[in-house]
């Protein structure tokens, strides 16, 4: 008897779920020498802008444990690497190893030595109740079983923890047809011309459209476990930077 895989999203396709993660490490096999480059010319600097209130807003002191999950190049690790000193941790994760070794190759070339891990956010390494932060910066949505990643969070998460989740939303409607254009026309021939891959980001624009919009994520936040859970509309809700805690 043949059994028939589940299906899910990987950008408007719709594919059986055990290809989505072989599928979404190929995009970025192919563009994580260029990542950094592409998010400083796609978004005309605002990541940066968007990450430092991330940061700003996890509250981390020194002594804390922290957990980057899908942190790619390691932007978020290296401030929290500064914040929790000599006495916490950063652990630099990622379920790709191209990502993850420009990743930890970024960061030595600075000074700066972490543990890194290739893992799946659906499947954490981490005994429950370790870190008192845990972030998530544009990886969620790339990820097949996000209500299974939540709960994976909230597990290793001490009680009185944080999490944060920085990811692409939905726009404010008034710019909607705007976004749209710069979505599915600029961001694949930025691709192609600088990343060498138009497809790779037409997938990221098709991505951002099929991710649950900011009340979806804040009630799966809620349903994973996390209370106080809120939301902070970034840039016209073109980003917006989900919280929550642990009891």
């Amino acid at each position: 008897m043949i059994t028939m895989s589940k299906l899910t999203h990987f950008g408007f396709q719709k594919i059986g779920e055990h290809e989505k993660t072989e599928k979404v490490a190929e995009v970025f096999d192919r563009v994580a020498t260029r990542y950094d480059l592409m998010n400083d010319l796609m978004s005309g600097g605002l990541h940066r802008l968007w990450k430092a209130f991330a940061v700003s807003q996890a509250g981390v002191r020194k002594g804390f444990r922290v957990l980057d999950v899908a942190g790619g190049t390691g932007d978020l690790t290296r401030s929290f690497s500064k914040q929790v000193g000599a006495e916490g941790e950063v652990w630099l994760t990622d379920i790709n190893e191209t990502m993850l070794q420009q990743g930890r190759d970024r960061l030595l070339n600075k000074g700066i030595v972490v543990p890194v891990m290739v893992c799946d956010a659906e499947d954490l390494p981490f005994p429950d109740d370790y870190f008192d932060r845990v972030i998530v910066s544009f990886g969620l949505r790339n990820m097949t079983h996000k209500e299974k990643a939540l709960s994976e969070m909230n597990r290793v998460l001490k009680s009185g923890g944080k999490l944060l989740v920085l990811e692409f939303s939905k726009v404010w409607k008034p710019l909607q047809n705007l976004y749209d254009m710069y979505s599915f026309s600029v961001l694949p021939w930025l691709g192609k011309h600088v990343a060498k891959s138009a497809d790779s980001y037409r997938y990221l624009a098709e991505s951002i459209r099929v991710h649950p919009d900011q009340a979806t994520l804040q009630k799966m936040m809620e349903e994973a476990g996390f209370v106080c859970a809120r939301f902070f509309n970034l840039t016209a809700g073109v980003v917006a930077l989900h919280t929550g805690m642990k009891l």
